[in-house]
């Protein structure tokens, strides 16, 4: 797949935040979670649990003169069937290693509002960016990987993932998939190596989100259509 054919067919991702979170992303960009460890000071056990082993909660994170910032709960991650799912000889522990130094975008509306309405977030507001992708991508395009499946969750029947999971848009099988998959299930996820320092340049409108309902309109970039929103 090329780039051109990747933005074709997916012009927009999306980005779900913790409520609040625009004026500190808009600012500072968004930040895996190994990003935020290292500039939040976050050393020993510590580190290691919130950056080595599933996360059951969201757990805030504060540092002087840093603003207050969340790293987002795992709550779709079971380790037992995370193990049993992971090949190349990968651990649970790698595998949330690899995830926590990456940011991540989804690809598709339908897949955003899936997260939205899942039981673990559906009565909390939500923070939804919609960003250009063909702008994220010429930008980024050397740290950018592209995933086929959900590669945070194994709640339900978790598929296989490792090493060749993620791989580059150029190296990315599209056609093959898509003589038995539907667009919106062929690329899953978009990631980013470590964090998206300039991410407010490609953010097209920002929303406050809850359930299935769009509560309120945070920002708009006078470039923006009247579709770009979750």
């Amino acid at each position: 797949m090329t780039e051109e054919e990747l933005v074709q067919r997916y012009p927009r991702l999306w980005h779900m935040a913790h409520a609040g979170a625009w004026p500190a992303i808009r600012d500072h960009g968004l930040m895996s979670t190994v990003a935020l460890l290292n500039d939040y000071a976050v050393e020993g056990d510590r580190r290691h649990q919130l950056g080595s082993c599933r996360r059951p909660e969201s757990v805030p994170l504060e540092a002087e003169g840093r603003p207050g910032t969340v790293l987002r709960d795992q709550k779709p991650m079971d380790d037992g069937r995370l193990a049993g799912c992971l090949d190349d000889g990968l651990t649970p522990r790698d595998w949330y290693e690899l995830l926590n130094s990456r940011t991540f975008f989804w690809l598709s509306r339908s897949r955003i509002w899936t997260l939205l309405r899942a039981r673990a977030y559906r009565n909390v507001s939500q923070t939804v960016l919609t960003l250009d992708t063909a702008r994220l991508v010429a930008a980024h395009r050397d740290r950018i990987w592209v995933s086929p499946i959900n590669s945070g969750a194994t709640l339900f029947k978790p598929q296989r993932r490792g090493l060749a999971t993620f791989r580059r848009i150029f190296d990315f099988p599209f056609d093959e998939r898509a003589k038995m998959r539907r667009v919106e299930n062929n690329v899953v996820e978009l990631v980013v190596d470590h964090s998206v320092p300039d991410v407010a340049d490609y953010v097209l409108a920002v929303h406050e989100v809850r359930n299935d309902q769009v509560l309120s309109e945070i920002w708009r970039a006078p470039e923006s259509r009247p579709d770009d929103h979750p």
